[in-house]
C-alpha cells in the first residue's frame, strides 16, 4: 500500500493561466494516484468567489478532485488568501476535506504543522487586519449574497489592485517573522512546519529552546514548473510536476 503524502501550495488557477492547470489537471489524474494523501495548503485558486462558481476552469478543476478521492486518495484542503471563500459545497462535490489554520499532523511520527503561511506575515499590518474582517461570517456571508456576476467583477479588480500593492510594500514584510514562526511552533509544540503562501520556496534550519526545528516552504507553480513536497517513510523530496 502507498504512503506516499503530497504537499503543494500556491497554483492560483484562474481562466487566464491555462497551462498551470492543464498542468494541474495532469498532476491529479496521473502523479497523485500514486499517492495515499494529498494536501493542498491554500491559494489553489487565484480567487475564489463562492461555491456557486462553475466557471471554466472549475468544472474540470472539480471533475478531476472528485476522481481522485474517489480513487480512494485522500484530500485534505487548507483555505488560502485567495481561496478563503471556498465552502463546503465544494467539499461536498469532490470530496475533499478542509482543515483549520493551522492545522497538525503527525507525519511519519514527527508532529508537524500545516499552515498556509499568510498567518506568520505578522510585519503586514494590513494584512493582518483585513484577514481578521474577512474571515468572520459576517463579511463572508454580506459578500456571498451578492450576485455571481458582481462577485466575479469585484475579484478581477482586487487581482489587479492586489498586483499593484505588492509592488509597492518592502519584501521583508511580505515574508514570514521568524518570532511569529517560533511562537506559533511553541503553542503547539511542534518542531516542523509546512507551509506556502510566500513564494520562497526553501528548507529552514533554526531552533527552538535548543531543539533543532525546520520550516518547510512550498513553491507557487508557474505554466513552466510545478512543485510538490513529497513524504514517505525513507523522508522528504521535492519533485518536479
Amino acid at each position: 500500500m502507498n504512503t506516499e503524502i503530497l504537499f503543494i501550495s500556491d497554483l492560483h488557477l484562474a481562466w487566464d493561466k491555462p497551462e498551470i492547470t492543464q498542468r494541474f489537471l495532469h498532476f491529479l489524474d496521473n502523479r497523485a494516484t500514486k499517492a495515499s494523501t494529498l494536501y493542498i495548503l491554500g491559494d489553489l485558486f487565484d480567487a475564489w468567489v463562492g461555491d456557486d462558481d462553475f466557471s471554466p476552469p472549475n468544472p474540470k478543476i472539480r471533475e478531476s478532485l472528485k476522481r481522485l478521492t474517489e480513487s480512494g486518495v485522500k484530500v485534505y484542503f487548507q483555505q488560502g488568501n485567495r481561496d478563503f471563500l471556498l465552502g463546503n459545497q465544494f467539499c461536498k462535490d469532490t470530496g475533499i476535506v478542509l482543515l483549520d489554520d493551522p492545522y497538525q499532523i503527525d507525519l511519519f511520527g514527527v508532529p508537524t504543522l500545516l499552515m498556509h503561511g499568510d498567518l506568520l506575515c505578522t510585519d503586514d499590518l494590513p494584512y493582518q487586519e483585513f484577514r481578521l474582517k474577512a474571515r468572520s461570517s459576517e463579511w463572508q456571508h454580506n459578500v456571498l449574497s451578492k450576485p455571481l456576476f458582481v462577485r466575479l467583477l469585484v475579484a478581477r479588480w482586487y487581482r489587479i489592485r492586489s498586483f499593484f500593492h505588492k509592488r509597492k510594500k518592502p519584501q521583508e514584510i511580505m515574508d514570514v517573522n521568524q518570532d511569529t514562526v517560533t511562537q506559533t511552533l511553541s503553542k503547539h509544540n511542534c518542531l516542523r512546519l509546512i507551509h506556502g503562501h510566500t513564494h520562497r520556496p526553501n528548507i529552514h534550519n533554526f531552533e527552538i529552546n535548543g531543539k533543532a526545528a525546520q520550516r518547510y516552504v512550498l513553491a507557487a507553480w508557474t505554466k513552466d514548473k510545478g512543485d510538490a513536497l513529497v513524504w514517505d517513510n525513507d523522508g522528504f523530496r521535492i519533485e518536479i510536476v
